[in-house]
């Protein structure tokens, strides 16, 4: 998907800056950032370690309050956003219940929601084979490689069938043959659910195997240094990664970073 004159905006961020205060200084996290997301879009937030990715996706969840400048999303505030329930979060780590099977760990979101047990039980079929981990519904995450137990934090943001799906480092974690192969996974999931998608991460070919555009801050503070179109054909296939139009991506995105 490539942004256009015509296309309808999901988030724009006007002007966002975060500043942190401590006993001794005031830290300066993100400097007026500017962006927006199309609906539907696939968008990566990448950039070194400490520029202040995780701080901008928390801002966009309303997790965080910007010190500076505002969000909206779909023409409301990031709060309303948040309480129609138009996001899915999925953190670094899965965070699962040991103590529920990996059904009732989906299902968390229905259950809360006071969700009838017959309507939960047909939802978690449903994602269960999204996920494609249907053999598995009745085992502990424990029982699991950190690769599924991501794709079932996966299917529990999908629970509440949000338009919005925020992704924060996911699959950092994971061995490299493992996230390319959730990467796949990922891609085929948003084929089929159309959500917004605004993944979070360091790594320059995971964001371009991913995304339809990608936004680079740059090093402490985090400020927008450039935003890279990937005009890779969908789907995506590990083929591609071989490319050279692939390693111009990475080259380009490369020089783009201030400060490194």
């Amino acid at each position: 998907m490539t942004m256009t004159a015509t296309t309808v905006q999901e988030i724009q961020l006007e002007q966002v800056s975060m500043r942190y205060r401590t006993d001794a200084s005031e830290v300066l996290a993100l400097q007026q950032v500017s962006l927006n997301i199309g609906r539907g879009e696939f968008v990566s937030l990448l950039g070194p370690s400490g520029c202040g990715k995780t701080t901008l996706l928390r801002i966009m969840a309303d997790l965080l309050q910007p010190s500076e400048g505002s969000v909206t999303v779909a023409g409301k505030s990031a709060r309303e956003a948040r309480l129609a329930q138009k996001y899915g979060i999925v953190f670094q780590s899965p965070v699962l219940y040991d103590w529920r099977k990996v059904k009732t760990n989906i299902t968390l979101p229905l259950e809360l929601m006071g969700v009838k047990k017959a309507d939960r039980e047909r939802k978690a079929a449903e994602l269960l084979e999204l996920v494609g981990l249907e053999k598995f519904r009745d085992k502990y995450p424990w029982q699991l490689s950190g690769g599924m137990q991501q794709r079932v934090a996966i299917a529990r943001a999908l629970a509440m069938e949000p338009e919005i799906l925020l992704m924060d480092e996911p699959f950092s974690a994971l061995d490299e043959f493992s996230r390319e192969r959730l990467n796949e996974e990922l891609l085929s999931i948003w084929s089929k659910v159309g959500s917004t998608v605004v993944f979070v991460t360091h790594s320059i070919p995971e964001a371009v195997f991913l995304s339809d555009r990608v936004f680079v801050l740059s090093p402490h503070p985090g400020r927008l240094s450039a935003v890279v179109e990937i005009p890779l054909p969908r789907p995506r296939t590990q083929e591609m990664r071989n490319g050279p139009e692939f390693f111009g991506l990475i080259a380009k995105i490369r020089d783009s970073f201030e400060g490194v």
